[in-house]
């Protein structure tokens, strides 16, 4: 007698559980299994602490419909809640997005009074931004010159973007929602950096050199480096 193939395997980590699908057999008998096994006394207990549940879907694409049934049959009436559904498979708008998110935009100009300058991915701004002025990245901001106005890094919500400046005296910064006030930065801040410290959870500022010691995932493409 053959045995019944698995299409959910649930495996219990120090963090909580992992739910590994499989990718080649159709979504209902995903589904069905899925139910199936939550459906056990064991899961059903929605007392006591909260369990976190990772979902690796591996090479199947899961529609945002799939997505949100998936989530209800793990969590509804049971102690378990979703921490992340992942995928290797992306759409193309996904794709696109990403890519956005991981392009560096140059462009010299100044940034006056009043003017908004808004981008995805990282900024190199080879320029000054004056007071009143203001920039915005979903990713990194790279002044090449004074900073005196507004800078946000990682306005959706990055909180590993950094903002760097040969001259820094903003009247404020931003990385994603953390605000570093004019009245806190001094004066003559020569090629220095901000960015999140992870430990006290605000802004801190130190010179452009210690950056690697904080943001060490900034170094890209390093095979492009001719000896």
């Amino acid at each position: 007698m053959t045995q019944k193939k698995q299409h959910v395997t649930i495996k219990g980590t120090k963090d909580g559980l992992i739910f590994i699908l499989d990718d080649l057999c159709e979504y209902t008998f995903l589904r069905d299994e899925l139910i199936e096994k939550l459906s056990s006394k064991h899961y059903q207990n929605n007392e006591g602490p909260e369990v976190k549940v990772r979902v690796h879907a591996g090479y199947r694409y899961l529609s945002k419909e799939q997505r949100i049934e998936l989530t209800e049959i793990i969590t509804n009436d049971k102690n378990l809640s979703i921490e992340k559904i992942e995928s290797y498979v992306i759409t193309l708008e996904e794709a696109e997005e990403m890519k956005q998110q991981s392009e560096l935009l140059t462009l010299t100009r100044v940034v006056r009074s009043g003017q908004v300058l808004r981008v995805k991915g990282d900024l190199l701004l080879i320029g000054d931004v004056n007071p009143g002025g203001t920039i915005m990245a979903t990713g990194n901001i790279y002044v090449m010159g004074a900073l005196k106005g507004i800078a946000h890094a990682g306005f959706e919500g990055n909180e590993e973007a950094v903002i760097t400046s040969s001259y820094l005296v903003p009247t404020q910064m931003r990385i994603a929602d953390v605000i570093y006030e004019a009245d806190k930065v001094q004066s003559n801040q020569v090629m220095e950096a901000a960015f999140i410290n992870q430990e006290t959870e605000e802004i801190t500022i130190q010179k452009v050199q210690q950056l690697i010691r904080y943001r060490p995932h900034l170094q890209k493409n390093l095979h492009q480096i001719i000896d």
